[in-house]
């Protein structure tokens, strides 16, 4: 029997949600729907994939947990995910105004400490 697990995420942005899965080395697909909504499909080996679905406000994965084929349990990949994600962000979005990333430095206790610059 099928439990699908619905989380909820800060996921917002297609690009930098696909910015994210690719520094991970996390394969995936497209999927494209009818309206035009572009869905993120994690492939397992088990042939249950991972779905990055678009609910109208933010991405949400959804997975069976019973499942699960990944390296490492849901919690640490939604973790590793938003920490990713919020990295690509922040990157991004400095890069708009201006800023550059100079470094990138992950501490003992699992934080990211990014350093930007901007030259006037």
């Amino acid at each position: 029997m099928s439990h699908f697990t619905h989380i909820q995420t800060s996921f917002q942005n297609l690009s930098y949600l696909e910015k994210t899965l690719n520094r991970l080395d996390i394969g995936y697909q497209r999927k494209l729907l009818s309206d035009q909504t572009i869905n993120l499909c994690i492939s397992q080996k088990n042939s249950h994939d991972i779905h990055l679905k678009w609910n109208g406000k933010e991405y949400e994965l959804i997975a069976d947990i019973s499942f699960w084929d990944q390296p490492y349990p849901i919690n640490s990949f939604v973790d590793k995910l938003s920490k990713q994600y919020a990295s690509e962000v922040i990157i991004g979005e400095s890069q708009k105004i201006g800023f550059q990333s100079t470094e990138s430095l992950q501490n003992i206790d699992g934080s990211n400490v990014l350093i930007l610059e901007r030259w006037s």
